[in-house]
């Protein structure tokens, strides 16, 4: 009996050691892991905020046969949230609880285990580089309830070790995700049209044609710059005349414009000119997608010409419009580029 008691005050001993070291345990954490995506901001806070696009990169989600999702009547925005229910990897919700657009993101998680219920604070850092890049950072922190600190302690990994590699494949995924999204296109030729032409602010240049992109963006805000200044309508959107357009040489000569009412007579020594297009026939091709996909959209139109026995028009120079840009979508898939290609 004597050893029964020895044993059992041994044990009781080891029970309150055990349980005094994980008293004073730290049980803080605060887990983060960033990632630089070439995408726009706005587009990536989009697809993080709403919570029906997490099914497509969630690592937890993507590495659980049996998770059951449910989703509230809002799902995107302050307020939004779902919850899920797995018997391999627990039962939780995510609640948005503040949003500051493009910019972060804060967020409630709820865990529930055979260790209880926790919560953490999940965060989201969106760092805009350029107009096509941006850090995003995905972060957690919290403080551990004993059960949980006692867990850990038995563990081969840290809970910061256990974490971090799944934020670092849910921002890969991300990232995959993005680019597929923003490399979907459409090309449709629209046939023969015609196009009624008006009068329009503009600024001309010549340079290589793997440069005309790069001139475009920034000779449009330098008219539409003039032309708030001096208190120009705008009746339309953006588009480029192609004066000039030489494959051989690989160079253009253009003018960025935008279109205005009437006829404006400018200083002589002004950059920015006012020209007029006349009504004309042409063969219409839309592009949705992103710039880099002009070229094929380009060659459907002439195609369409030679194809129907169409005859160009080669005094009126080609031009393509701007009735979806940058400045009103994130997301390079949802522009929309009109090409007209005039014809006799």
């Amino acid at each position: 009996m004597k050893i029964i008691k020895y044993l059992f005050f041994l044990l009781l001993l080891v029970v309150i050691g055990g349980a005094v070291y994980v008293a004073t345990i730290n049980g803080e954490y605060q887990i983060e892991q960033s990632r630089t995506i070439d995408a726009p901001d706005e587009l990536l806070f989009n697809s993080i905020n709403e919570y029906k696009t997490w099914e497509k990169w969630n690592p937890w989600i993507d590495g659980s046969d049996d998770m059951i999702l449910e989703y509230a009547t809002t799902t995107s925005g302050k307020g939004a949230s779902y919850s899920w229910k797995s018997e391999t990897q627990g039962d939780g919700t995510m609640k948005t609880v503040k949003t500051i657009p493009f910019a972060s993101l804060d967020q409630k998680l709820t865990f529930i285990s055979p260790m209880g219920e926790s919560t953490s604070d999940v965060y989201w850092k969106l760092e805009k580089i350029d107009e096509r890049k941006t850090k995003v950072t995905w972060g957690m922190k919290g403080e551990q309830s004993f059960m949980e600190k006692a867990f850990w302690a038995t563990q081969d990994s840290t809970l910061s070790q256990t974490i971090r590699p799944m934020y670092k494949k849910g921002l890969e995924n991300l990232d995959n995700l993005t680019k597929e999204v923003m490399k979907q296109y459409h090309i449709h030729v629209d046939g023969e049209t015609e196009h009624g032409g008006g009068f329009y602010m503009y600024s001309a240049t010549a340079s290589t044609i793997a440069n005309t992109s790069e001139k475009i963006a920034q000779m449009l805000p330098n008219v539409n710059a003039y032309m708030m200044q001096n208190n120009l309508p705008r009746t339309g959107t953006p588009f480029t005349i192609y004066n000039d357009f030489n494959e051989e040489q690989g160079t253009a000569i253009f003018s960025a414009a935008i279109p205005t009412r009437d006829k404006v007579v400018t200083p002589k020594d002004s950059d920015i000119l006012s020209g007029f297009l006349p009504k004309q026939k042409a063969v219409k091709t839309t592009l949705k997608g992103d710039y880099i996909n002009l070229k094929e959209a380009w060659k459907a139109g002439y195609k369409y010409i030679a194809d129907n026995g169409l005859e160009l028009d080669t005094a009126s120079p080609a031009f393509e419009v701007y009735r979806v840009e940058p400045e009103l979508q994130p997301n390079p898939a949802e522009w929309v580029t009109e090409i007209y290609i005039p014809i006799k």
